[in-house]
């Protein structure tokens, strides 16, 4: 069988544009696809007690047998590493290295080392360089992509970080074969996302595609991330910075998975793919219940998110405990998080499949009600 030939996608920023490489093999060609991008001859790859045992070896080999030099730093797997005291471990572990600003940073890993090692770039030495080469479905078709960069506090997610692009992004398609299923349908769940946001088309490909994706076929995997790059590169084109409600429809379903993701405390017991797939079928249900999208398209979603596997019962979350969760503790999240405005709460509905728009009015006492039942389930 002939090896898929690698796809690349432009996303097209005035002075920062970089390109998406998607395909097999390309952490072992890493080094000479790296190489025309550096400023010197010097790399520091970040990765993770996982995958660093994994990659992390192959890497470095990669950027030394292309005249780079190479070392790697290993953080904590999880989001326990995107937090104020691992992120000091972080940085002083990267000035061991004795960097300078014409040193590159490369994030090797899921969503949490890419966030984590993009903000470190974006601060070393007042910001150096930084390219991403995301181990997971879900870096791969969303965190990797954009530029944002952060960490989390007590107060939520994300809500430290920079805007910082990376030169470039290496997705290998083939790292995804080493993926737990429960990671696969943590990215399966950003990768519908798009199809909900402004591509009915995608979704009804997901619908009759996405059993066979999570269950590798490397055509259909390699087509997702393509079609999920291509439009998030869109987006980030068009508004970079979040500074229109454009690139704020990415967050479809965050409002709600954030505050499921603080309430676990950002623990491996809800992973954000599956808080994000959580909300997004709770944002088709409230806005059905708010009388905006027919009630077959919310059944529709939640039907095909189910189907594949990820947890939408919140009961089905931390074991059967209904108590554990109080509709006015997640409202609460949610006036936390980075949306919210002049005390607002801002949520991302939709019309229908494919129809998604921002907004900032929606009646508290419905979204109460909405929580209740989804609590009840």
């Amino acid at each position: 069988m002939t090896p898929q030939a690698p796809r690349t996608i432009r996303v097209d920023l005035a002075g920062r544009a970089y390109d998406i490489v998607v395909g097999p093999g390309l952490i072992d060609r890493a080094g000479a696809l790296c190489r025309p991008l550096l400023a010197a001859a010097k790399v520091i790859i970040v990765s993770d007690e996982t995958v660093a045992p994994l990659y992390g070896r192959r890497l470095v080999d990669s950027f030394e047998k292309a005249g780079v030099k190479a070392a790697l730093i290993t953080v904590a797997a999880g989001e326990s590493s995107k937090e104020f005291a691992a992120f000091g471990r972080l940085m002083n572990g990267l000035l061991d290295q004795r960097p300078d600003r014409k040193t590159t940073l490369v994030a090797l890993g899921g969503g949490v080392v890419g966030d984590l090692t993009g903000f470190a770039a974006a601060v070393l030495l007042r910001g150096v360089d930084f390219i991403q080469i995301p181990t997971t479905l879900l870096a791969q078709v969303d965190s990797s992509v954009g530029g944002k960069t952060g960490i989390n506090t007590r107060h939520g997610k994300n809500l430290v970080g920079a805007f910082y692009q990376p030169r470039l992004v290496l997705a290998d398609t083939d790292v995804l074969d080493t993926l737990p299923k429960r990671e696969l349908l943590a990215g399966y769940a950003e990768v519908v996302k798009y199809g909900l946001i402004d591509d009915p088309v995608f979704f009804a490909w997901c619908e009759a595609n996405g059993a066979g994706l999570l269950e590798g076929d490397a055509a259909k995997r390699t087509y997702a991330i393509e079609q999920s790059c291509l439009a998030k590169a869109r987006i980030v084109a068009a508004d970079e910075r979040e500074t229109t409600d454009l690139r704020a429809l990415l967050n479809l379903g965050h409002t709600f998975g954030h505050a499921l993701e603080a309430e676990t405390g950002f623990g491996g017991e809800l992973l954000h793919g599956e808080a994000v797939g959580a909300g997004m079928a709770m944002a088709f249900d409230l806005s059905s219940r708010l009388g905006l999208c027919p009630p077959a398209d919310a059944a529709r979603v939640r039907d095909h998110l189910g189907a594949v596997g990820l947890p939408l019962r919140l009961r089905s979350i931390g074991g059967d405990n209904r108590r554990r969760w109080e509709a006015a503790r997640l409202i609460e999240h949610m006036r936390g998080d980075k949306k919210a405005a002049d005390g607002r709460l801002t949520f991302v509905l939709v019309r229908g499949i494919g129809q998604a728009f921002v907004s900032r009015s929606v009646d508290e006492a419905a979204l109460r009600g909405m929580l209740v039942d989804a609590i009840a389930a």
